[in-house]
């Protein structure tokens, strides 16, 4: 049975809705869900509102229909009969030529939504009412379907692509699309080509089978005279030549020489999908011998520049509104423990983090710090950001072949009169830092002095800008290569930033903080001798930058405390500094954006100042546990708040730096807290965030270190904790927690020694490291931390995990074979050598693992230095004739160092 509205619900409706016309969203929800109750039909009598009562006001019906196009989701529970009625009634303003526009784009608005919801396959008849309305007698309505489905396939391509009932609607919407590409209608071809651009990124099949079909559609429309088709015809060629470059390939002059002249259009958004066509071939170095550098570069170069459709001083009008969105808080991270490799590893090696990126246009209306090519903030990218990531990725592939095509453009650019060319130029040189650094090095002491020079520019973009492209190139003005380097780059650097933190523009303080936090951590102790200027400006920082700001400002002084470790423990730095950032944590509230920066910088803050912190630890300390103490309350009475993961997260890291910078010192105040801190850690061992599972497995390892006789009574609840987090293939978000879970058991197995109560837990923990050790997708960082720790816990009890050795001596000397000498390597490869001594048979098919492990060491301790050199002779004397026939088979290199080092 049909179903129709009833007189006396579709008033009350009608009436809800004159009433509250203008509403905000919060209104809209209460109003949906009050009708609800009294009109479970509530969509079906929408639907009938927006499509059949021509009576009421234009603005009603349009109310109607935003309603329910925000209500989609209600038709899954709907009756068959009201859902039957919706999809029915979203079609009649199609079918009625004398309809508003208005109405029949709500109308389309609805059906997209109602697609996305049911899917093709629970309204199999959609598609093909849309694709036959295309041939609909007037071209209003034609483009006003095309327009329905455009939505569609740019919001969920994905759900297009199925088979229903043994046929795919693409195999029907892909040839009419082509078709349409060529219409006379030049609307209706921007609809087509929109259309198949959007199966591209999703390797439609549909699509693929006509690819040179469409690829000669393309080239076709690459010289239509309406400015949107060729916005999609570059937007297509760029997924193209991600997806299917051995496509585009044969044609690529043609694609090469229309992307060149689109860059070159006056619509910035062709030039905008034109640049991302050169950001991706760029990337791929099978496209390499395609690229015409000396035709790209430049223009990609010209593309640079800030706002091409904006007035100069527009934008440094808009440059100079200071907005608190300007500044977002930077959520923390987990600490995870890993290990230093060799040098020649570059693939982990550490890289300074990079500073506020120039490359967006935050610097006018974005609030994002982050990389300028997110995928999570591609709404922000313009054609200045795509054409500077382009030049990046064009450094990194073809370096002192790109510096030769843009050497001279570029510095026509740096000294030009025009500001707009001049900051292009600046951001140009900065993007182009990583990959062309050893080739623009003989031309850095000209630029950078010329772009210390142009931080006292008149325009706040330009001096933001210069901030940021010092910070590229920090890593060349902090080589400590002479006193004359020092003082011609670093030194006028570090104090041009540190003017720029106290300039009067907030884009400019931000910048300015964040390229010194990146000098910082390049420079790191070379920063030591200048630590009271740059404590006196940053504490003037305080002083001078409003609420807001202080977000940045906290990471570069936690930036610095990390770079300049227990240098920061002088009395005198001390009391420059803890004032005002005690101030900080007394006046931020829990529940302020500025408390997760203010933690992490406390967390830094205290490793350094060591013993120095104790006057300022109790507060701090209380607060973190009242903080924690929030989520126990929070579990035990779900109705309250939840507190902030991001700021447990952020707790956990402080309470480690103060354990790492006053160990056995906490006593007094753990001793004091109420409930006991480490009762507070073990809920948080427990917490569903992995993020706050793995800070607070670090505290574990950590407390380990520098205070374990507190930490030792509450080892056997939190042992069980520690065990069941050990897994070899742990989900990617998990291997954090794991890596700090394997590292820190091997802590606790340090600090207990040989006490028998820690044998209790060795069976679980080896049953647990060793498949570690032995899985063949366990994450290598995973592999070093589970070695460790088993060579720790044999190196207290060798009895009872020596008997493992055949199984794990091989995959033990291949995690560790990489990592560089340190303190935990050394205390791993004494574990090994006693659990060796106790069981030389069990290293008897690992004997040429075990020798190259060894002399990989450059400098091992005195202690570890003589356990090889004994046990290798013990191995020797064992078994000379073995010994002989298995050394035979080792390189040179091997046999040579272990007969000169340790005389076998």
């Amino acid at each position: 049975m049909a179903w129709n509205p009833q007189a006396a619900g579709l008033q009350e409706i009608l009436t809800t809705i004159h009433k509250s016309m203008d509403v905000d969203v919060i209104i809209e929800r209460n109003i949906t869900q009050r009708l609800l109750t009294r009109a479970p039909d509530y969509i079906g009598y929408l639907a009938h509102i927006l499509t059949a009562m021509p009576q009421e006001e234009e603005k009603t019906r349009t109310a109607a229909g935003f309603l329910l196009k925000n209500n989609a989701p209600l038709i899954l529970s709907s009756s068959p009969e009201v859902a039957q009625y919706v999809k029915v009634a979203v079609f009649r303003p199609f079918d009625d030529d004398s309809e508003s526009v208005t109405i029949r784009a709500v109308a389309g608005q609805c059906i997209v939504s109602f697609l996305g919801v049911l899917e093709p396959r629970n309204w199999p008849e959609c598609l093909p009412q849309l694709l036959n309305m295309l041939d609909l007698p007037d071209l209003d309505r034609q483009e006003a379907v095309f327009n329905v489905l455009q939505k569609a396939c740019e919001e969920y391509p994905r759900k297009l692509d199925v088979e229903i009932g043994g046929a795919r609607p693409l195999d029907f919407m892909i040839p009419k699309f082509l078709l349409l590409g060529d219409h006379i209608s030049s609307r209706m071809r921007s609809h087509a080509v929109a259309c198949l651009a959007c199966f591209v990124p999703v390797n439609s099949q549909s699509l693929y089978v006509h690819v040179d079909t469409f690829i000669a559609c393309l080239l076709r429309r690459a010289s239509d005279e309406d400015p949107s088709v060729r916005q999609h015809v570059c937007q297509a060629l760029a997924s193209l030549l991600a997806t299917r470059p051995e496509k585009l390939v044969p044609k690529m002059e043609h694609v090469a020489e229309f992307m060149l002249d689109s860059m070159k259009e006056q619509n910035e958004n062709i030039a905008f999908q034109a640049a991302g066509f050169w950001l991706t071939f760029a990337k791929d170095f099978k496209l390499a011998p395609s690229l015409q550098l000396n035709k790209v570069a430049p223009v990609l170069l010209d593309c640079v520049i800030y706002g091409q459709d904006l007035e100069g001083d527009a934008i440094d009008a808009a440059f100079t509104d200071d907005k608190e969105t300007n500044v977002k808080p930077r959520h923390c991270g987990a600490k995870s423990h890993g290990f230093d490799r060799d040098a020649g590893d570059e693939a982990h090696a550490k890289v300074p983090k990079p500073c506020v990126e120039a490359y967006r246009e935050k610097t006018i209306d974005s609030d994002d710090n982050g990389d300028f090519l997110d995928d999570d903030e591609s709404e922000n990218e313009s054609l200045r950001t795509r054409a500077a990531a382009a030049l990046d990725a064009l450094a990194v592939r073809c370096s002192s072949d790109l510096l030769d095509v843009l050497l001279a453009p570029l510095k026509g650019k740096l000294w030009s009169n025009d500001w707009l060319q001049r900051e292009s130029g600046i951001l140009a040189l900065g993007a182009i830092a990583e990959g062309c650094i050893e080739a623009i090095e003989p031309h850095l002491s000209t630029l950078v002095p010329h772009l210390i020079n142009t931080l006292n520019d008149s325009k706040p973009l330009v001096r933001s800008t210069t901030c940021w492209t010092l910070g590229c190139y920090a890593s060349w003005t902090t080589q400590p290569i002479s006193d004359e380097h020092k003082e011609k780059y670093f030194i006028p650097t570090m104090k041009g930033l540190l003017c720029m933190i106290l300039d009067n523009n907030e884009q400019v303080q931000e910048a300015g903080c964040s390229a010194f936090a990146t000098l910082v951590e390049h420079a790191g102790m070379e920063l030591a001798p200048y630590l009271e200027l740059v404590l006196h400006k940053l504490v003037s920082a305080f002083e001078m930058y409003q609420h807001k700001d202080m977000l940045i400002l906290f990471d570069a002084v936690g930036t610095l405390a990390d770079a300049v470790g227990r240098e920061l423990s002088d009395s005198t730095y001390v009391e420059i500094l803890m004032p005002p950032l005690t101030n900080c944590w007394a006046e931020l509230k829990d529940e302020d954006i500025g408390l997760i920066p203010l933690l992490e910088c406390f967390a830094s803050v205290t490793i350094a100042m060591g013993q120095a912190f104790l006057p300022y630890a109790p507060p701090v300390f209380e607060r973190c546990c009242s903080i924690i103490l929030q989520y126990q309350q929070f579990q035990q009475n779900p109705d309250l708040d939840e507190p902030d993961k991001s700021c447990l997260v952020a707790t956990l890291n402080v309470l480690s730096g103060l354990t790492q910078g006053l160990g056995m010192a906490l006593k007094a105040l753990i001793g004091q807290s109420q409930p006991n801190l480490l009762t507070l850690l073990t809920i948080c061992l427990k917490h569903p965030q992995v993020a706050v599972r793995q800070s607070a497995y670090a505290l574990v390892g950590d407390m380990a270190m520098a205070c374990f006789p507190i930490l030792k009574p509450h080892m056997p609840g939190i042992m069980a904790k520690l065990i069941l987090q050990l897994d070899p293939e742990p989900k990617a978000e998990f291997l954090g927690a794991s890596d700090n879970a394997a590292w820190s058991v091997g802590e606790v197995a340090l600090r207990y020694g040989d006490d028998p109560e820690f044998q209790q837990w060795v069976p679980s923990l080896i049953s647990r490291l060793i498949p570690i050790l032995l899985h063949p997708k366990a994450p290598r960082s995973l592999r070093e931390n589970a070695a460790v720790s088993i060579g720790r816990i044999g190196l207290m009890h060798p009895n009872l995990v020596a008997p493992h050795l055949p199984e794990f001596a091989q995959a033990w000397c291949q995690a560790l074979y990489e990592i560089r000498d340190n303190e935990e390597k050394d205390s791993a490869f004494r574990g090994l050598c006693t659990m060796v001594q106790v069981n030389q048979a069990g290293i008897a098919n690992s004997l040429w693992w075990l020798c190259n492990s060894i002399v990989q060491w450059n400098q091992p301790s005195p202690k570890l230095n003589n356990m090889f050199k004994t046990l290798l002779q013990s191995l020797k004397q064992h078994d000379e004739t073995g010994w002989a026939a298995q050394v035979a088979a080792f390189s040179p290199v091997v046999q040579e160092q272990l007969a000169t080092r340790f005389g076998v």
